[in-house]
């Protein structure tokens, strides 16, 4: 039987990294590790729930990834109470107040820094090896945004 081992175990095992104090990296380097975390998890589900024409996949992904479903879920995931820790929040206002020198293409300002700090929150989450809490996250987002159509 195979061992299970996580992307990001054998990641720093094939590549000899060390560890590192994720609280180090800055709120930017988290969204942008996060934003690929969040883009495996949606483009896996889209996968499969239906096998269809690639096309047709990256439609259907864009509702989900894009800053302004992103926005949403974040904002309904805080608004729904004790889901995120004290430090996922933190993490979280760390990503959103971050100043970035880029901007969405299709985004409003505060969509696009809400989106950031989700996916900052990803990004951490992914990084301290808690795979689980970044899918039970991702859930309750599309979870959301499935049911906000």
């Amino acid at each position: 039987m195979e061992e299970t081992v996580t992307l990001l175990t054998a990641i720093k095992d094939a590549f000899a990294c060390g560890d590192k104090d994720i609280n180090a990296y800055s709120p930017l380097a988290l969204a942008y590790i996060g934003d690929d975390v969040y883009d495996i998890v949606v483009r896996t589900l889209v996968v499969e729930r239906a096998n269809r024409p690639a096309n047709e996949l990256h439609h259907e992904t864009v509702k989900y990834v894009k800053a302004e479903a992103q926005s949403k879920a974040i904002v309904h995931i805080l608004k729904c109470g004790d889901i995120l820790t004290e430090e996922e929040q933190d993490i979280y206002k760390r990503g959103r107040n971050a100043k970035s020198y880029t901007s969405a293409k299709n985004a409003d300002i505060q969509d696009y820094r809400k989106a950031t700090g989700f996916e900052a929150l990803l990004g951490y989450l992914y990084l301290c090896g808690r795979q689980s809490r970044v899918v039970e996250i991702v859930k309750l987002a599309i979870d959301f945004l499935d049911n906000e159509e």
